[in-house]
């Protein structure tokens, strides 16, 4: 499968799935020190409730249910707990992308829109690991879903940046591989998808089966390096070289 035309492609959301919001919400800000930005009421259609934190300019958002029979609720049963849900990416040029996941097989279970953005979302089954959405913004780099002025609420003083999500599969190569076909990019190292900003990782999965697992982020202490756990999710705060 050929590689899509030269395209910016980089990691601008990341998302997490809670039972408990609030208590994911306090230990984002003091563990992160980052500050909310943003709640969309829009989520409520899908029976969730979210919360939405800017780290520079990539945001990290954390949704509960409020209702059952939720797709977020369902991954909440499925692996025992909290852990990570979307992995949101931001592209230049959609159509191109959507020709391709009907090539490929990748089905687009949903098409989000919004004033300014919109987004596709493939089904799991049909790319592993996580929900995918590629989105494209009007404006490169503006992002409506988070709200008119979350700029205004970006804190960089422990972290600055989303450098890496990690997912975990059964098979590794299998995902890495699959992620490469849909979004027509080549593996730039073992098991890894390289974007223009990030890399998402495929590692064995643990006895919580498959699901994003983990994020590094960019600390702003140089030599700075820590790991912690927030709502089943490892965060790793690794310094720049």
């Amino acid at each position: 499968m050929h590689q899509t035309p030269s395209m910016r492609i980089r990691l601008r959301q990341i998302v997490i799935v809670t039972a408990d919001l609030d208590a994911a919400e306090r230990r984002i800000v003091g563990e992160l020190g980052v500050e909310l930005c943003y709640r969309d009421p829009g989520v409520a259609a899908f029976g969730l409730q979210n919360a939405l934190f800017p780290i520079g300019d990539q945001l990290l958002e954390v949704v509960s249910p409020t209702e059952p029979g939720t797709t977020a609720g369902r991954l909440l049963d499925k692996r025992g707990g909290d852990g990570g849900y979307m992995v949101i990416l931001e592209v230049d040029d959609i159509e191109v992308l959507r020709r391709r996941f009907d090539v490929v097989g990748a089905r687009i279970v949903y098409e989000a829109r919004a004033d300014g953005i919109v987004g596709l979302h493939l089904h799991p089954a049909d790319v592993g690991g996580a929900i995918l959405s590629v989105d494209q913004p009007d404006r490169w780099g503006e992002w409506p879903w988070a709200g008119p002025t979350w700029r205004d609420h970006v804190q960089t003083g422990v972290v600055s940046g989303v450098l890496a999500v990690e997912i975990e599969a059964n098979d590794p190569a299998a995902m890495a591989s699959r992620w490469a076909e849909v979004l027509g990019l080549g593996l730039a190292a073992t098991n890894t998808v390289r974007l223009d900003d990030a890399e998402i990782r495929f590692v064995p999965a643990g006895e919580r089966g498959e699901g994003v697992a983990g994020f590094d982020l960019r600390a702003a202490a140089p030599g700075q390096r820590r790991e912690t756990s927030i709502s089943g999710c490892r965060f790793r705060l690794l310094a720049a070289a």
